[in-house]
């Protein structure tokens, strides 16, 4: 009988997939070939530099030294700017105790699911989605799996959800959505809220909560008509459930910068903040410096956002165009409409077509097919817990450069024109 070395969570932990497609695409490109790779949920510094005002100031907060360890909670005057922050701009109120400062916004999911999530413990979430299926592995909770559906834009439903709620521990929802860059409408998030409230409602004194996760990494990032929405400002009541991840990461391009905040129940911070002291996972004192003079400088983040906001819809919009011209002239291709964040959704539909004499069977090879001939890297929603054979895939605009787009539309339809069915 094999025995394992190592832990049963160490020898049953998957990977990153997106991670290990990187891998495979770095070495192709290493070996001189032209990859168009639109795989990274991140952001190309020379092309999306974080904003000046931020760069100035973690330099600075570096020069003065401030490069011992912060508080366990975060600094107060970054958690003051971010209370002052998201009641001005999402008219939510929260006090100092119901904020904590992380390096980034994983460490919050994690310390959220240790703080709610026993194990066997069910913790709902669509597919799909970023990480869900991993955070909720590491914690040995019980998988209720919700599979959107594209004529919902891959946004679950109050309807979807409903079935798995009694008994559930914690509750995943993302919006503006990573990988889809699709956003909850006001009506189905306001139903979703009723559904968490009016469960709560019924659990006996003593008994567990059931608590939302609501990752809102995006919201600063919306384009055209679409608005976001939260949990807390649509019903007051979800204030005492819900726990916000959020930070700079996505909104000003600062993906390695790591300052990154949650904001929930007093108790249930304190106890995230107590798990986060001993994996020791805080943002750098600089860094947090920096964000909070950031954050209240309404100038420099309107002047930022214009151009961050503008480039990246150009990119989306652009994108969304040319597939849905593909689409158009008969190829098994279909674009959503891109609404926030920094992704496309696209159903590329090859399976049982030829090329080259090879016939393509799976998504999988589907996949091979683009990165070998269109020269084109996307991730397909597998890697987000959807079905191995869902034909959809995220395209992420963050380091993409518009001008090399033409090129990389040439390559695809040269080479869809090349399948035979």
């Amino acid at each position: 009988m094999h025995m394992s070395e190592l832990s049963s969570m160490a020898e049953s932990l998957v990977g990153s997939e997106i991670v290990k497609l990187g891998n495979e695409i770095n070495n192709r490109i290493s070996k001189g070939e032209r990859i168009f790779n639109y795989t990274i949920g991140d952001f190309d510094p020379d092309i999306f530099p974080i904003p000046e005002r931020l760069e100035q100031e973690i330099i600075s907060a570096y020069r003065q030294h401030r490069t011992n360890y912060p508080a366990g909670e975060g600094l107060k005057e970054l958690r003051l700017a971010v209370s002052r922050f998201v009641s001005d701009r999402l008219q939510i109120d929260y006090s100092l105790d119901e904020i904590l400062i992380a390096s980034g916004g994983r460490p919050l999911i994690y310390t959220l699911f240790r703080t709610v999530v026993d194990p066997d413990d069910k913790v709902v979430y669509a597919v799909p989605s970023w990480n869900n299926n991993h955070y909720a592995h590491m914690n040995h909770g019980n998988h209720c799996v919700v599979e959107a559906r594209a004529e919902h834009n891959f946004m679950p439903t109050a309807a979807e959800i409903e079935p798995h709620i009694a008994g559930a521990a914690l509750i995943c929802l993302c919006s503006p959505q990573n990988p889809t860059g699709t956003t909850f409408s006001k009506d189905e998030l306001e139903k979703i809220c009723d559904l968490i409230l009016n469960e709560n409602r019924r659990r006996r004194p003593g008994e567990k909560k059931l608590y939302l996760l609501f990752d809102q990494m995006y919201w600063m990032l919306t384009y055209g008509e679409t608005q976001h929405y939260n949990p807390v400002a649509l019903r007051p009541e979800m204030k005492a459930f819900c726990i916000f991840v959020d930070g700079i990461s996505k909104a000003f391009a600062a993906t390695g910068v790591r300052v990154g905040w949650g904001m929930g129940p007093a108790p249930v911070i304190a106890k995230m903040k107590a798990f986060l002291s001993h994996i020791g996972a805080w943002a750098p004192m600089a860094e947090q410096t920096a964000t909070a003079l950031f954050l209240r400088d309404s100038e420099a983040i309107e002047g930022f956002m214009e151009n961050f906001r503008k480039g990246l819809f150009e990119r989306l919009q652009f994108l969304y165009q040319k597939f849905s011209a593909l689409r158009d002239k008969g190829y098994p291709i279909d674009v959503i409409t891109p609404e926030a964040a920094i992704y496309l959704t696209v159903k590329i539909d090859l399976c049982g077509r030829s090329f080259g004499g090879r016939r393509l069977d799976r998504q999988k090879d589907v996949t091979e097919f683009l990165l070998t001939e269109a020269k084109l890297a996307i991730v397909p929603f597998s890697c987000f817990g959807a079905a191995e054979d869902s034909p959809w895939y995220r395209i992420s605009v963050g380091t993409c450069r518009y001008e090399e787009l033409e090129e990389m539309f040439k390559s695809l339809e040269e080479a869809l024109a090349g399948m035979s069915t």
